[in-house]
């Protein structure tokens, strides 16, 4: 509930912080927009921005299920599945929310990950190359940053601020281009776009939420990096740091991922390489190694 206030707290700022910088620059570019028109294209922007990412968040669950084909684990078929449940449930425990659903998938690849629209209704699930070739110090760091994710809202904290940025993007890309495309009118009198410039503003507004879009990606990547080593810090002061160094040094040694820097790479312990830092999830594992081994003895 709290983090749902926060949400509607936060989109009530970003509204007001948009209206004010909004304001400010129509004075500066001489862009005459009804009050009606402005408060409008604001709803209008808060609501393309928010809404698609909150259908996300809640449905995330089933198409992470269905996307990676993760069956839930309800009675384990042996051992290793057997310490997967009980490591889950006992950190949940500790934490103190509902024990997540725990699956697993079939991939060659050694990742893992965690999602759910709240704590109280989670799910985690590792690939099976990492089960099956992972030591039990190493699953228990895994399991231990993906359980930290969920501890600290990680998923609803993700939403929140793609809902901003892409509050953001909708609203600056229209003003920009209406700046823009003014210059080719033939009347100032004129208070939008007219049927000569129709097509010129809907193309130049589409390049400003590209441009946009790429800035706001940026950030949001610093913030998935940033949490990420939260999460590697949570996950140390559940089992030990060395336990959370052991399983980056497992994914170190383990073939490279396959590049899943899209829809659902945020959500994995290992988000690959070969994009430049700006554009990833995930820190490299070489910083993330070191980020552990300066905490204090955990």
């Amino acid at each position: 509930m709290r983090r749902i206030v926060l949400f509607i707290l936060m989109q009530v700022a970003v509204l007001v912080t948009v209206s004010v910088v909004g304001s400010i620059l129509c004075a500066i570019l001489g862009i005459n927009v009804s009050s009606g028109g402005y408060a409008g294209l604001l709803v209008m922007c808060a609501i393309f921005g928010s809404v698609g990412s909150i259908i996300s968040l809640f449905m995330s669950k089933f198409m992470v299920k269905k996307a990676y084909g993760v069956r839930v684990i309800t009675h384990p078929a042996n051992e290793r599945e057997a310490f997967l449940v009980n490591t889950v449930a006992s950190m949940a425990g500790r934490y103190g929310f509902v024990m997540p659903e725990v699956g697993i998938y079939e991939s060659q690849d050694m990742n893992a990950f965690a999602t759910g629209a709240s704590k109280d209704n989670s799910l985690v699930a590792v690939s099976s190359a990492l089960l099956y070739n992972m030591n039990e110090n190493e699953l228990k760091g895994v399991i231990g940053h993906e359980m930290s994710h969920i501890q600290n809202g990680d998923m609803v904290t993700m939403t929140l601020l793609q809902g901003v940025l892409n509050t953001f993007v909708y609203f600056f890309s229209y003003i920009a281009a209406m700046a823009l495309s003014s210059v080719s009118r033939s009347s100032d009198d004129e208070e939008g776009p007219s049927m000569g410039n129709y097509f010129m503003f809907h193309m130049v507004n589409m390049l400003f939420q590209v441009i946009f879009g790429i800035v706001a990606n940026i950030i949001l990547m610093w913030f998935s990096r940033w949490r990420e080593y939260r999460a590697d810090a949570g996950s140390a002061s559940l089992e030990g740091k060395a336990c959370m160094i052991e399983a980056l040094e497992a994914l170190k040694r383990s073939v490279a991922p396959a590049q899943k820097e899209g829809q659902f790479a945020a959500l994995c312990i290992n988000g690959g390489a070969g994009l430049s830092e700006l554009f990833m999830s995930h820190p490299p594992l070489d910083k993330r190694i070191a980020a552990l081994r300066s905490l204090q003895a955990l």
